[in-house]
């Protein structure tokens, strides 16, 4: 199993880094986690066909975790030729927020006919879904975003991957990576409590309790880049577009 960074970037393109979203290839095929704006452009650079993905995981409703869609929806018509199904799961209002923001940007484009089938599923807090061989469970975060913001939990092939999404500290983040063969957690600020993110002393405060063999340091402002050489846990990737890690 291999996880690709597709972007790593906070919503302000911090280092120069794309937005977020994370392929993951595995026996059952491939999903996106998360589809920030600039997916398409991550893909690109990578060499990996959009095309191939079938489905998508969402964590919350910000521009930089899931507006990636909306291009997504004009590529997959007009260049990609998409013919194969497409499932995108995440939180509830996912398929309203999807269409006011694809009407938005380009007018009509949500009512044109397709050439594939595209399915939005919701997410609800702690109901494990099940997709094939593949399970994932939504757990809590606090990052307002005018729906539920989740923590995603993906079991598959014996294995867990686990995210964070954007949270400040909650409890129910513990859970959401215990235990977990790799825990990508965002990680804005090096030290405090910053609101609604997550800083790396916090992270350190309770990685013994999480118990994650391996932890993916992700959507770092420019001040967390800065320290990042300030850290020596063992456990402890940090996550550059187009970084690969094998699961």
């Amino acid at each position: 199993m291999k996880l690709t960074v597709i972007g790593c970037g906070d919503a302000f393109g911090s280092g120069g880094r794309l937005q977020t979203g994370y392929q993951v290839d595995w026996s059952g095929g491939r999903f996106l986690i998360d589809c920030g704006a600039t997916v398409l452009i991550g893909l690109n650079r990578c060499g990996l066909d959009p095309n191939a993905i079938e489905r998508i995981f969402i964590s919350h409703l910000h521009g930089d975790h899931f507006a990636g869609l909306v291009w997504w929806l004009i590529h997959a018509q007009h260049v990609g030729k998409r013919a194969a199904p497409l499932t995108v799961i995440g939180p509830p209002g996912l398929g309203g927020r999807f269409v006011s923001a694809t009407e938005a940007l380009f007018p009509g484009s949500s009512t044109l006919p397709r050439r594939y089938d595209l399915k939005f599923v919701e997410l609800f807090t702690e109901a494990p879904l099940e997709a094939g061989d593949l399970r994932v469970t939504a757990f809590d975060a606090k990052h307002p975003s005018g729906a539920p913001s989740y923590a995603l939990r993906f079991e598959l092939e014996g294995k867990v991957i686990a995210f964070t999404g954007d949270s400040e500290w909650v409890e129910s983040l513990v859970p959401a990576g215990r235990n977990a063969d790799l825990y990508i957690m965002e990680c804005y600020e090096f030290e405090g409590a910053p609101r609604f993110h997550l800083s790396w002393s916090r992270i350190a405060a309770e990685l013994d309790d999480i118990g994650a063999k391996r932890v993916l340091l992700t959507h770092m402002a420019d001040t967390m880049l800065a320290r990042r050489g300030e850290i020596a846990d063992g456990r402890v990737l940090f996550a550059e577009d187009g970084l690969t890690v094998e699961i």
